[in-house]
């Protein structure tokens, strides 16, 4: 098994009623939704691709006369995220020129052209076309779809066709209409003479296997490995056992999304990201080498040992934490993932602090001296 399918099927496992997949809300096998403006071309002879099943992008074109194509892109407006089409000479985003629509709020949805002459925002010029587009228009079709609706005035278009998903909540806001960079994109050769499905290339389900992977791992499980190795060490030997159960497990999803990432890295910048990714799974392998050569509870290199394995961990657990913000930002995924990641790291140290006062008020209560009895003079 492909290791890219492996971190697709962890995420199907662990994110199956998340908004990670999108549910289809258009299809070639459903009919265009009545719209308040009549469509300004014939739309009885559209043929339909289903561009980007990932995020149920659809595509319906048909040649209108000898030089000029018409076309319908609906996509879905549940993720508050812009969506583009691009018609590129050569298969890639630079040179490109692209389509845009959004809507973020009911009612206030817009469009706009942009000329991608480079990676640099500054490269990204708007209202600059290498198309001859016409009757072009965005219109939302209900509260959750929407229609780009344009034609090209030319004898054939690309086949090179080039579609992206911006950054959760972020739009080209009025005046300057920057185009923020998208979270995923993907790139898809079509042939204009039948319909049907294509295949593209996306890496969306591997970027967020990563996240996953390495919340879980690094974050989530390695910190409530170091709770029950710190306040619950009365239940010998029981916490030791769920203590390296629970490390080893988070150990092993941390593995792979590092390994995840390691695959995304190959195509993103993102230099210090994966730094620290580097220095956590290092960290991560000195914690196995130090149960490997773990001293007896006898020996005199028992306490620097304790020292050494404890700091090593909080240090680890610190820079994942870190680490992980960084990295949802980078992904612009979008407030709902820090809010859920920073609700969860906020319940565990809550739970710390609750267990570390119980903790210093039973040692304070044993170490109280009893009170003597005294003899009293008659």
């Amino acid at each position: 098994m492909k290791l890219t399918s492996f971190c697709q099927i962890i995420l199907f496992v662990m994110l199956y009623n998340s908004s990670t997949f999108v549910t289809s809300q258009d299809s070639c096998s459903s009919k265009l939704l009545q719209l308040q403006l009549p469509i300004p071309f014939d739309t009885s002879s559209l043929l339909c691709s289903s561009v980007w099943p990932a995020h149920s992008f659809i595509l319906r074109y048909a040649k209108a006369s000898s030089d000029v194509w018409s076309f319908i892109f609906s996509f879905p407006l549940d993720p508050k995220a812009y969506a583009a089409i691009g018609f590129s000479k050569d298969g890639s985003m630079v040179g490109s020129s692209a389509i845009v629509g959004w809507m973020p709020s009911p009612g206030a949805g817009g469009m706009k052209y942009y000329y991608l002459g480079g990676k640099s925002e500054d490269e990204v010029i708007k209202d600059r076309s290498d198309l001859y587009i016409m009757n072009a228009s965005f219109v939302p079709a209900t509260d959750s779809l929407g229609y780009l609706i344009f034609q090209l005035k030319t004898t054939q278009p690309s086949t090179d066709l080039i579609f992206a998903i911006g950054p959760n909540g972020q739009f080209p806001d009025y005046p300057r209409y920057d185009l923020p960079k998208h979270i995923d994109q993907t790139s898809i050769t079509i042939d204009y003479s039948k319909g049907g499905s294509t295949r593209s290339n996306s890496n969306l389900n591997l970027r967020r296997s990563h996240g996953v992977l390495n919340i879980m791992g690094w974050s989530i499980l390695m910190i409530i490995g170091a709770i029950i190795a710190r306040y619950f060490k009365e239940r010998d030997p029981m916490w030791f056992y769920l203590h390296a159960s629970i490390q080893a497990f988070g150990f092993l999803a941390g593995i792979f999304g590092v390994l995840c990432g390691l695959l995304l890295a190959r195509n993103l910048k993102v230099t210090h990201h994966k730094n620290v990714g580097i220095l956590i799974i290092i960290l991560g392998f000195l914690q196995v080498l130090a149960i490997i050569l773990r001293p007896g509870r006898e020996s005199k290199i028992r306490k620097y040992w304790n020292w050494y394995h404890h700091n090593v961990g909080r240090i680890l657990i610190i820079f994942a934490i870190l680490n992980t913000f960084y990295g949802l930002h980078l992904g612009g995924e979008g407030s709902k993932w820090f809010l859920a990641y920073g609700v969860s790291i906020g319940i565990l140290v809550i739970v710390v602090v609750f267990l570390e006062i119980r903790m210093r008020m039973i040692a304070r209560r044993e170490t109280k001296p009893s009170p003597q009895s005294l003899d009293m003079p008659y």
